[in-house]
């Protein structure tokens, strides 16, 4: 059990309308906010602002969650208006069709540039039975900050897109710290003394964002959405050089900074 305390106690939750990506008589992407619990959950603790619920309000429609994001991971997250085709694309979920990219900030310089995780992972809590669990990732950028660490006088830190190829409990984050190259911000996978080292530069976050989602309309077609940064992971970005670009969800993000 982590004593380390509650980061997303210091980010402030939006409470303006939910930002929606792409919307049509079927389905919707919504960009997340860190910090807001996508539906009532035994980990909700007594909480009782969910985004289902909010967009429920905002849409005047029922909401079919088609997958799910951790509290703390902002980004793309799809759903369905209605229960055929929340089906549909629960299909093409598990058949593969679907494809994510995520963006994360990660303790360390990964060696190679492009690389995949395959460790099995168990469910989570209640659910010890291993299944396959296969991650891909690649270093963008490479960066330091003036704060020593253990025996080391500054910190280390990469930028790393990921994209998970099966969907298990906190994959990319198990998956990191499997690694070594614990996800900034991560408060139960993580490393304490690499989050405070974000901390004291301002950043309140977990530093993991589902940039990109590409699946296929049940009418035809292919939906291919990004999601825009938010303040505090631009600020995280920001103190290594780095930018990333995602207004176009036809090109690749292009960061800037050590190691490109």
């Amino acid at each position: 059990m982590s004593t380390e305390p509650d980061i997303l106690a210091a980010v402030e939750i939006e409470t303006a309308p939910l930002q929606l990506l792409h919307l049509d008589e079927r389905l919707a992407v919504v960009n997340k906010p860190a910090g807001l619990m996508v539906h009532d959950s035994k980990l909700a603790r007594g909480e009782d602002d969910f985004l289902a619920d909010r967009l429920r309000e905002q849409l005047g429609r029922p909401i079919f969650l088609v997958h799910r994001l951790d509290r703390a991971t902002s980004g793309c997250l799809l759903l369905a208006f209605d229960r055929d085709t929340a089906s549909a694309l629960g299909k093409a979920l598990m058949g593969g069709e679907v494809s994510k990219d995520y963006l994360a900030i990660c303790r360390g310089w990964p060696a190679e540039e492009a690389w995949q995780v395959d460790h099995d992972l168990d469910g989570g809590p209640g659910k010890p039975v291993k299944k396959p669990a296969v991650t891909d990732f690649q270093r963008l950028a490479t960066g330091e900050l003036s704060v020593p660490v253990g025996d080391f006088a500054s910190s280390r830190y990469a930028l790393v897109r990921c994209q998970p190829q099966t969907g298990r409990f906190r994959q990319i984050r198990r998956h990191l710290k499997h690694l070594s190259h614990h996800l900034i911000g991560d408060t139960s996978h993580g490393d304490g003394r690499h989050n405070r080292n974000f901390r004291m530069q301002g950043v309140h976050r977990m530093l993991l964002h589902a940039e990109r989602l590409r699946f296929p309309h049940p009418d035809g077609g292919t939906v291919d959405v990004r999601a825009p940064l938010d303040g505090e992971f631009q600020k995280a970005l920001g103190l290594f050089g780095w930018q990333v670009a995602v207004t176009d969800p036809g090109a690749d993000p292009l960061p800037a900074g050590k190691g490109l």
